[in-house]
């Protein structure tokens, strides 16, 4: 899926972080999202790495890299942590700044990079999210059950991940399909990676413990960044799909609080999936953003 691009490892703080890297240009980072691994962008990342060093991290847990046993405080998950697990990957790779396109937790890891490290980042964009804060606090009963993941990953004393790896491929079968769209999306060598690494026990409990961070300490970061008036500095484009449930969120208007200057984006027709359910739709929007001086 990745022809031209090199494997690496990275290690962090105290995570290992696998990776993809090709391309030339300035720097571009791609975060996946769950219950996924950066396989996601591999039907954009090809044409990206035409005009971007392209960068394709899996987030600490998830996929290939390994992360710490989880810790009672939800810290260790938090998107605070990934996030200076992207600042240590620029770091080694001897980049100063770059771009980052993040989807689903991809994206809260990337605007928490934007608000943590702003002298790193030139510009953002956010597929299919708006912030943790604001999710938890516009949550309605619709949401609560098209998104009732979020409820139930959190639990605590290991109950989602028992649950989960009692069938690990059903259940990943059953999210992907019921919040993609677009019939067959997902290639066939994409799906043989998400079935691999979420068979892994390691990769249930590190994604139970994302969300409990989400839960918990990325939202009382949040909060606390909008007490304190910190907003994103760099520029800011969000893309979200058109599915029931969320076309009635006015993204613009949400991040608009969180930037300094105003965000642009749109809808895409597809669901939640955006890299792989409608990728063309998807470039056509970020490439001339990114490239925007």
């Amino acid at each position: 899926m990745f022809d031209g691009f090199e494997l690496k490892r990275i290690k962090t703080e105290n995570a290992d972080i696998n990776l993809r890297i090709g391309g030339q240009g300035e720097a571009l980072i791609l975060l996946h999202g769950y219950p996924q691994t950066h396989a996601c962008w591999h039907k954009m990342a090809p044409i990206l790495m035409e005009n971007f060093t392209v960068i394709l991290p899996d987030l600490r847990g998830y996929g290939d890299s390994t992360g710490p046993d989880p810790d009672i405080d939800n810290q260790l998950y938090s998107k605070r942590a990934m996030a200076k697990d992207i600042k240590h990957v620029l770091n080694d790779l001897s980049i100063e700044v770059a771009s980052v396109v993040g989807h689903d937790r991809g994206g809260r890891v990337a605007y928490r990079f934007a608000l943590d490290h702003p002298d790193r980042i030139r510009k953002l964009v956010v597929l299919d999210i708006i912030p943790t804060s604001e999710m938890w606090e516009k949550m309605t009963a619709q949401a609560f059950i098209s998104g009732y993941h979020w409820q139930f990953l959190a639990q605590p004393h290991g109950l989602p991940e028992y649950m989960i790896g009692l069938d690990s491929e059903r259940y990943l079968r059953h999210t992907l399909d019921s919040w993609a769209k677009i019939e067959n999306s997902f290639s066939t060598s994409a799906m043989t990676e998400y079935l691999r690494c979420f068979s892994k026990t390691s990769v249930i409990a590190s994604c139970c413990a994302d969300y409990r961070a989400g839960a918990t300490s990325d939202w009382e970061n949040d909060k606390l960044d909008k007490q304190m008036g910190n907003k994103i500095g760099c520029p800011v484009m969000t893309l979200w799909g058109q599915r029931e449930g969320r076309n009635n969120l006015d993204n613009i208007s949400i991040w608009n609080d969180w930037c300094d200057q105003p965000a642009s984006g749109h809808s895409v027709q597809c669901g939640h999936f955006l890299p792989e359910e409608n990728p063309a739709a998807t470039l056509k929007a970020i490439i001339p953003f990114l490239e925007r001086i």
